[in-house]
């Protein structure tokens, strides 16, 4: 085969250099315009070598390659769209199940990328296949890209702790929660803020979350809330507020595979479960599906008498057409949340709990409410403070509104985002700035004030059973401690965050505890060992 240079040599390494530079831009911080100059850089230096001309001629073979380059695209694409890839996540999901998700846009974004992506892989094979130079290193190549991969990784570290000799830390140190009955208890409001974490208060946002901090001017503003792994997505942040435990995913432990979990993490007692052993009347209200991701089978399982998600609110619709690809937008969830509470404060003397959560601020570019629209002006359909501000305005609406109508009166309000945003419009200032949780408890006679302490998500559980007034056991509860408490230490006080993140890509012990009755029965020995304990 002639080694005659034709235009078409260039064409395979400019594709090639096309996914380095949304690789690179995608993983660093560097700017978009880098991505066409790794391209010409690229094309450039297919020319300068001929690639494609190499000596040797064709042969047609499959490189090795073609399945390590789909694992980095793979990883690529979970980076482009969450920003931080979690392999506990993807896990969790597709045993909990994935349907009646609401991303539509990322569907047509996966599309465009597979296309992607497969003209990339046939740049590598014709390359290969013209090219013995790079027929002979190629192997080689293959085997870079496998080791390389932080998506194998992650997967290989999580399995070694199939072996490990320490499984149990993390579970050596849960507190199984207790709580004693108290007279005429207080009542409960949860908002959960979809992503709406503190660091949207640092001035480079403007007044994206000034809403929030004129709430917090009315109560405890806890300060320094970080984000550990297993509890950086929604069904994680909730019971790692409500459980006292990351999230690990069933895994290999679950017993039934390919089937949908049938509960959610059956093997500890959360937040539910004890108020429902007090005769609280709970409802669980989100503008989403609640079949999405088992929060429906986590809230029905752990003490809730009424669950509902998008199928059974947007029943009771005025305007049924006024919904968003995941569900009900903030001003209608709030409506029917305020209804619920109403509802639930006439109907008998028994102490209620509601637990919601919004969706305005969803990344990528979140769901302003109408309301919003209306008060805030038009919106460009990317600028994620846009969603923020709404998100935290609403919430400060539905507070006071309350108030204002007596509902809460004798009742804790606990306002906290459930995990840190994920990629987003504005997301090189945020991942350039120390990363917090929203965290704030107002009424039931809390003193005002702000608790500035180096705590997870874990440690809400105890704090919010605390500022109920009804303090556990050595002011702890599943692997958190009261925040009101100021001789207890935090497990990132004590080993600092790094160790906790490592030590849970080494549990077993813990995952076991979580989905007792849905693993096989764990060994005589771990039986000892928790005995002992």
């Amino acid at each position: 085969m002639s080694a005659r240079l034709t235009p078409v040599n260039w064409i395979p390494t400019t594709a090639l250099g096309l996914g380095l530079g949304y690789s690179l831009i995608t993983l660093t911080r560097l700017p978009w315009w880098s991505l066409p100059c790794v391209a010409v850089l690229a094309g450039a230096l297919g020319l300068k070598l001929r690639a494609g001309s190499g000596a040797g001629g064709y042969r047609k073979a499959w490189p090795w390659s073609l399945v390590p380059l789909c694992l980095w695209g793979l990883y690529v694409y979970l980076a482009d769209s969450f920003g931080n890839v979690d392999l506990g996540a993807v896990f969790f999901h597709i045993q909990a199940g994935i349907t009646d998700h609401g991303g539509s846009e990322r569907l047509v974004a996966a599309g465009l990328y597979s296309l992607s992506m497969l003209g990339l892989l046939g740049a590598f094979t014709w390359l290969v296949r013209h090219d013995s130079r790079l027929r002979r290193i190629e192997p080689l190549i293959a085997l870079a890209l496998l080791v390389g991969n932080p998506l194998l990784l992650g997967v290989g570290q999580r399995s070694a702790a199939v072996v490990t000799e320490d499984g149990d830390w993390l579970d050596s140190h849960y507190e199984a929660p207790v709580i004693h009955r108290q007279e005429d208890p207080p009542n409960l409001l949860i908002l959960y803020l979809e992503s709406l974490e503190r660091t949207y208060g640092n001035p480079e946002f403007g007044d994206a979350y000034d809403d929030l901090h004129a709430l917090g001017k009315k109560g405890v503003v806890f300060e320094g809330v970080e984000q550990t792994n297993n509890t950086g997505w929604t069904m994680a942040g909730m019971i790692g507020s409500q459980c006292g435990t990351p999230l690990m995913p069933a895994g290999l432990v679950h017993d039934r595979q390919f089937e949908p979990l049938a509960e959610v993490v059956p093997g500890v007692d959360c937040l539910g479960d004890l108020l429902d052993d007090q005769g609280y009347r709970l409802s669980y209200l989100g503008g989403a599906s609640k079949a999405f991701a088992g929060k429906g089978r986590f809230y029905e399982g752990h003490g809730f008498d009424n669950v509902r998600g998008l199928d059974e609110l947007k029943e009771g619709l005025e305007d049924p057409a006024y919904i968003n690809d995941w569900g009900l937008y903030d001003d209608t969830l709030y409506d029917l949340t305020a209804d619920e509470i109403e509802r639930l404060d006439a109907d008998s003397d028994a102490p209620w709990g509601v637990v919601n959560i919004s969706l305005a601020g969803h990344a990528p570019v979140g769901f302003p409410a109408r309301s919003c629209r209306e008060r805030q002006g038009e919106w460009d359909g990317e600028d994620i403070l846009y969603s923020v501000k709404c998100s935290a305005w609403l919430a400060r609406q539905l507070v006071e509104r309350l108030e204002d109508d007596g509902l809460l009166d004798d009742t804790l309000v606990v306002v906290a985002s459930d995990h840190l945003s994920m990629r987003v419009s504005v997301w090189d200032q945020l991942v350039s700035l120390p990363r917090e949780n929203t965290f704030m408890l107002l009424g039931n006679g809390l003193e005002t004030r702000r608790i500035s302490r180096r705590a997870s998500i874990v440690d809400l559980f105890p704090t919010i059973l605390d500022a109920l007034g009804y303090p556990p056991s050595h002011h702890q509860a599943g692997l958190g401690v009261s925040l009101l408490q100021p001789d207890t230490h935090t497990l990132l006080e004590r080993y600092g965050k790094e160790k906790i993140n490592a030590r849970l890509l080494e549990e077993n012990g813990l995952q076991h505890r979580l989905w007792e009755g849905l693993a096989p029965r764990r060994r005589d020995a771990d039986s000892s060992a928790d005995e002992s304990r």
